[in-house]
């Protein structure tokens, strides 16, 4: 232990976690928007605890003093991804933004380790702000898909169990547990379309059910208790029924109605 102040060490790598989350989660919704589709599911990140940079500085002979470019992944961010396509999606993404600086990339889904370890990790040198001016700190982006990052969180308790030793029998469970959380990242990649397509209906019938419950609420706002009242009969009438079709409909009527509505409240 060199006796530094660790919450100042660490500052800047936790602003740049904070930060590059929010980036990549706007990206997330900017790309729903934008295409009805995004391949990020969701973001997380973390700071790295004192007690494993310390472990992990011992095992690769770095110096204390060399911390900041001896240990790239204090700052950790994960993405989440439903396919494996996806993952090449969104590093291609990273790729050309100019708020960060690639230096270099880890492929371990073409390249698996001999654990069965898979995930795409992205290397970056990232700008951020300090009291005393920018600071580019390392930080490490991991690139999975819900079934990698499965395996890849049990390994990672039973490596921290077995101190990195893990039992020969053990070692060829994961293995296949590996195998197979790939072969199911493979069988949902060849119903691409076909799950993504019941995601888009659900999501559908979904912000139909939401327009129309809002838009009767607009409706109460504007003091046309009678056609609201009309209109939420007609919805849980349609609801029961389960027709969406008509609900999609019932929703033009309900923005018809509340343009008339803002209309009369203007004159």
């Amino acid at each position: 232990m060199d006796g530094r102040d660790w919450s100042l060490f660490l500052q800047p790598y936790e602003q740049a976690v904070e930060e590059l989350k929010v980036k990549f989660k706007t990206m997330r919704v900017e790309l729903k928007i934008r295409e009805a589709y995004a391949p990020i599911e969701f973001v997380t990140g973390r700071v790295k605890r004192i007690s494993s940079i310390l472990e992990k500085a011992r095992r690769l002979g770095v110096a204390p003093d060399r911390l900041e470019d001896g240990i790239e992944d204090i700052a950790g961010i994960r993405i989440m991804c439903q396919f494996v396509d996806d993952i090449h999606r969104v590093a291609a993404l990273i790729r050309t933004r100019k708020d960060l600086e690639l230096v270099y990339e880890k492929d371990y889904i073409t390249n698996y380790k001999d654990s069965g370890y898979r995930s795409y990790h992205i290397i970056v040198k990232y700008p951020v702000q300090t009291a005393l001016g920018f600071k580019h700190v390392l930080a490490e982006i991991q690139i999975r898909t819900l079934a990698m990052n499965f395996w890849a969180t049990i390994e990672h308790s039973l490596n921290y169990k077995f101190k990195e030793s893990l039992p020969e029998d053990v070692r060829n469970r994961l293995k296949k547990a590996a195998e197979a959380a790939f072969l199911l990242d493979t069988e949902m990649t060849s119903i691409r379309e076909e799950i993504l397509d019941a995601q888009t209906e659900f999501e559908e019938q979904s912000n139909a059910v939401s327009r129309v419950l809002n838009g009767i609420q607009d409706l109460y706002f504007y003091h046309r208790v009678r056609e609201a009242a009309q209109f939420q009969i007609k919805f849980n009438e349609l609801f029961e029924q389960q027709d969406y079709h008509a609900l999609h409909t019932l929703s033009i009527d309900i923005g018809a109605a509340i343009a008339k509505a803002k209309k009369n409240n203007q004159s």
